[in-house]
Parts: C-alpha cells; sequence; structure tokens
C-alpha cells in the first residue's frame, strides 16, 4: 500500500459531504488537499478546520477553464505534482420516466459525467507522472432500483461502466482507475437538488436504513475510507467497490 505521506490529491465538490469526509480523511494521513466547488464559503470552512494541507479553487467542474484552474492549483499546492483525482462532484437528478425532458437529461450527463471525464483526460499526463489513481464516486442505485431516480441512476451507471474501460485503457499508463459505490449517506445532496427540507430527506434516508444489511445508514467518513484505499492499493485497479452496508445485496431487516 503506498503512504498518503505528501500525496497530492484534487477532489471535486469538496465543500461538503461525501468531498469534505474525503479531504479531511486523506489530509489527516499526510496528504496535500486541493478541493474544489461552486460555494466559496463552503470550502474555505473546510480548508480551516483541516488547515496548511489543504487549498481551495472555486469554480463549476463543467467549465473547461474551471477545470484547468482546478488541475494547475492542485499540482501547484503538491509540490508539482498529482497523485489522486476524486471525481466527487455531482448533483441528483430525479424526473418521472413519463416526464423525461431532453434538457434536464443533458445537464444531468454534463455534471456526472462528462464534467468528470473531461477533467480526468486532463489530469492524465500528471497521473502518469506520479503513478497515480483516479476514483469516481458512484451509487448503489446502479444495485438497487428507486423509482423517480433513472436520471441520476443512469448517469452513476456511466460512471461506473466508464471505470473500467479507463482502467483498461490507463493500465499501460500505471494509472490506476476505481469506483466507489456508496449507500444511502445523508448529505447536502438532495437538498442542494430542491427535492427535500432538511428534515424530509433526514427522514426519507432513515426510513432506508433497514434496507442495508447492517441496519443502518452509513457516514461520509466510511465513504473517504473506501476512496482512501482505492488511492493507496497499489495493484488493484477497474474495480467497483461496494461501501454501502449491504444495501446492494437485497436484504432488508424489515
Amino acid at each position: 500500500m503506498r503512504a498518503l505521506q505528501d500525496m497530492s490529491v484534487l477532489i471535486t465538490g469538496g465543500g461538503s459531504g461525501i468531498g469534505e469526509d474525503c479531504a479531511k480523511l486523506l489530509a489527516e494521513g499526510g496528504a496535500q488537499v486541493t478541493i474544489s466547488g461552486r460555494r466559496a464559503e463552503k470550502l474555505a470552512a473546510v480548508a480551516d478546520a483541516i488547515g496548511p494541507a489543504c487549498r481551495t479553487v472555486v469554480g463549476d467542474v463543467r467549465h473547461q477553464a474551471d477545470r484547468e484552474a482546478m488541475l494547475a492549483a492542485a499540482i501547484e499546492h503538491g509540490g508539482g505534482r498529482l497523485d489522486a483525482l476524486v471525481n466527487n462532484a455531482a448533483n441528483m437528478y430525479r424526473q418521472p420516466v413519463d416526464g423525461y425532458t431532453e434538457e434536464f437529461l443533458k445537464e444531468a450527463f454534463d455534471t456526472n459525467v462528462i464534467s468528470a471525464m473531461m477533467l480526468s483526460s486532463l489530469a492524465v499526463p500528471a497521473l502518469a507522472s506520479s503513478q497515480g489513481a483516479i476514483i469516481f464516486i458512484g451509487s448503489t442505485h446502479t444495485r438497487r432500483a428507486f423509482p423517480g431516480a433513472s436520471p441520476y441512476a443512469t448517469t452513476k451507471a456511466a460512471v461506473e461502466g466508464l471505470t473500467r474501460v479507463m482502467a483498461a485503457e490507463l493500465g499501460p499508463k500505471q494509472i490506476r482507475v476505481g469506483c466507489i459505490l456508496p449507500g444511502a449517506v445523508f448529505t447536502e445532496l438532495n437538498l442542494r437538488a430542491g427535492l427535500f427540507s432538511e428534515d424530509q430527506a433526514q427522514a426519507r434516508y432513515d426510513a432506508v436504513a433497514g434496507l442495508h444489511a447492517l441496519g443502518r445508514i452509513g457516514t461520509g467518513r466510511e465513504i473517504a475510507e473506501g476512496v482512501e484505499y482505492l488511492i493507496r492499493a497499489e495493484w488493484v485497479t477497474g474495480v467497483a467497490l461496494e461501501v454501502d452496508g449491504g444495501i446492494g445485496l437485497g436484504v432488508s431487516n424489515f
């Protein structure tokens, strides 16, 4: 296993939720972390909590100029290198099958898939130099069907398929590629999408606790531990690692 000490890691969507927990855990292990996102105040709060090991870049991962700025900042903060890219930025897109709109679906793929593909492409030279890793955040929506969530589930299925092909293509460059499939973790994702109030979102997550074999929802830090493993594991690539409390097993505790 590679040591985190002095690794340079870029995390998109690092101002809250899983991205925030990834930044904190990796920094605790000695990594230099660069977090990006659209909300300066959220990024600043995370950076203040971590200290000098964390740098922030305000930007929208959907825009090429912003992607270039994120990558440049991470390489500079990491002393001229990049060891890992964590493609975490995403939104929760829900729409009924009989209510699809083309604009909505294009936005879902642009945010959750295309942006991560483009940033990963930009990072290849730096990651080849460090023999680093690209990590995608998928979802157990590819394992369990939740009505109304087909736009989100489809983007995450795309990311999961992308992981295998990218791993095969980048293997000769010694770049490892992995995907984490989180189970239910309460984050701001639904709140930012404007789908539920905080109380409603928490109630929904509490209601699905019994769908997990372990009988509870997870934490962002538990997902971050899976991300850390894929960054450090030197002979693991092309995998979709389920960090989901067993929700993908199809059992329940009801």
